[in-house]
């Protein structure tokens, strides 16, 4: 099942609660391009690879390309959101319940990037969608355990193969590089790292777009009282939503992210840089073929930490990883109680 542009529009317009639903998804899908995309080019920026604005433009690109190839090849992993909760019953509730969830998540994404923390959007939207469903069904029947349990594949996935992959990516390049004047690799490995940038953008693009177009398509079934679509086919127009969208979120508010990631947690060298966006462009890039959902936030920094750490554990920068990593522990409770009170909330308002 899928919804024609056309169609979309006439409904927004007649339908409040479509409008209301479209408008606060759009939000989170916002603050995702400022405080989750900026990783992806955080490391060809910090080390003067690339300038901002220009990385900016690249991860824009990249990230829509990454929407729609790879959603037209395998959309596994909008299928796994989508299917994670279950907000069958009611649809009027249902929609009440979902659209707090995107509050709630906005709320949590806000104050984070407000520090200068990059916290991960993609365990926002699972958390605040999940405390929803809960408080939906007031217990955990709002749960689909075969499926939200990829989301713990993905944490230990993003972590320790980032980190494993990061520090044997850096290790390889140094040894290939060990008889090379390393004044001769400066502009290779420039290029390359902005080759990493695109990649590693093209891959967030690939994850990140397909989890908020599954929300996305949940929120208009819903509005349309469709509470058991089980299977639908996401059109062209909103991956071209969906990536405009977070490329004007990346323009606003990334360069704080990029600067707790790329300059603040590890100083990098060019070719460390381009190590760490192929560890974490690899990790996304099978983590996606799988339908397993990950962390780009996760995945990239602790490919950044594995690189750092082959070097010598003192070149990163632990308290800025010790806040990262706090604030990762805090976004399951944290925004999972917030979706689940702001579920309770709205639909004893409304």
């Amino acid at each position: 099942m899928t919804m024609t542009l056309t169609s979309f529009l006439a409904q927004f317009i007649s339908n409040p609660a479509l409008a209301i639903t479209v408008l606060l998804t759009t939000g989170v899908i916002l603050v995702n391009g400022w405080t989750d995309a900026p990783n992806a080019i955080a490391t060809c920026v910090s080390t003067r690879a690339i300038g901002p604005k220009a990385a900016i433009l690249m991860a824009a690109v990249f990230n829509f390309l990454g929407v729609l190839l790879m959603t037209v090849l395998n959309a596994s992993v909008a299928s796994t959101i989508y299917n994670m909760v279950d907000f069958h019953g009611d649809t009027d509730d249902a929609l009440i319940a979902l659209c707090a969830a995107l509050f709630a998540i906005v709320l949590w994404a806000t104050a984070a990037w407000w520090f200068g923390i990059p916290t991960s959007e993609s365990h926002a939207l699972i958390a605040g969608v999940s405390g929803a469903a809960i408080a939906l069904h007031n217990g955990l029947g709002g749960i689909n355990g075969s499926e939200w349990v990829k989301v713990l594949y993905g944490l230990v996935l993003s972590t320790l193969l980032g980190f494993a992959l990061g520090w044997i990516a850096v290790k390889l390049v140094e040894t290939i590089c060990r008889s090379i004047d390393r004044r001769r690799t400066v502009k290779f490995f420039q290029g390359a790292q902005i080759a990493g940038g695109a990649a590693m953008a093209f891959m967030h693009g690939a994850q990140d777009g397909q989890k908020f177009m599954g929300v996305f398509m949940l929120g208009i079934f819903l509005a349309n009282g469709q509470g058991d679509v089980t299977n639908f086919t996401i059109p062209i127009w909103l991956m071209v939503f969906c990536s405009m969208v977070m490329a004007l979120g990346t323009s606003i508010g990334g360069y704080r992210i990029i600067k707790a990631v790329g300059m603040d947690m590890v100083k990098l060298e060019k070719y460390q840089g381009f190590s760490a966006d192929l560890a974490g462009a690899g990790c996304l890039l099978l983590s996606s073929l799988t339908g397993i959902p990950v962390s780009t936030t996760h995945t990239k920094t602790t490919a950044i930490m594995g690189v750092g750490a082959a070097k010598r554990l003192s070149s990163v920068n632990w308290g800025i990883v010790k806040e990262m990593v706090l604030t990762w522990i805090l976004t399951f409770p944290g925004c999972g109680i917030i979706g689940y009170l702001m579920a309770k909330l709205f639909m004893w308002i409304f």
